[in-house]
């Protein structure tokens, strides 16, 4: 069967199709994500991933399924690798003082969501693709992995990250009703002056009418 980057082409074809309609309904990618990795057994941040690199594959089978459909690409900021040894100075340290991995990205990135998803992300892909280089800055600042939870520690890492996508996408959620809840109120409002426009204008002509 015809693979595009790892998944068949229906499941690629299922995946686009799940986010337009997502779009359309005004949902934010990052809730599509979240929820086509739930409705599929797949980690959030591993669709999200999978999509971006879908819509920059030049193949004629994924250029076969993008054409026609209006999706793009989000610009991608990689980390510098100033970016980077920061950012593990920062994780490591606070690792250092006995922290979890998610409290340790959490105090790092001092609690800003959007900044702790970058954060795990990348940290994520470290161990999981550059392992030598995170335990090279363990040794650096002096700290001590657990060599032997490594896959222990990836997988919880996947599950925070996912987790993380679910808290931001409840609420964009919460925000959004109450958006809709305010506009409601105002169109009642609105409508309500109208009507009471109308009596006014009745009225005035059934005096004018009088005299």
């Amino acid at each position: 069967m015809e693979k595009i980057n790892g998944y068949t082409r229906d499941e690629a074809d299922a995946l686009l199709r799940y986010v337009e309609e997502g779009k359309r309904a005004g949902k934010t990618l990052t809730s599509l994500f979240a929820g086509y990795g739930r409705e599929h057994g797949r980690a959030g941040g591993s669709v999200r991933n999978y999509y971006y690199r879908l819509l920059r594959t030049d193949s004629p089978a994924a250029q076969s399924l993008l054409a026609g459909r209006a999706l793009h690409a989000e610009q991608v900021h990689p980390f510098t690798e100033t970016e980077t040894e920061e950012m593990l100075r920062a994780i490591l340290t606070e690792k250092g003082k006995g922290y979890s991995v998610r409290r340790a990205i959490a105090n790092a990135c001092g609690g800003d969501a959007k900044k702790m998803l970058r954060y795990q992300n990348k940290y994520r892909n470290m161990l999981k693709k550059q392992p030598e280089t995170v335990r090279a800055a363990a040794d650096r600042y002096g700290v001590q992995l657990e060599e032997g939870r490594r896959s222990l520690l990836q997988r919880r890492l996947e599950s925070e990250i996912d987790a993380l996508y679910g808290r931001l996408a409840a609420s964009l959620r919460a925000e959004n009703e109450q958006l809709r809840e305010s506009v409601r109120r105002l169109s009642e409002e609105n409508d309500l002056l109208r009507r009471a426009s109308r009596v006014k204008k009745a009225m005035l002509a059934a005096q004018a009418k009088a005299q």
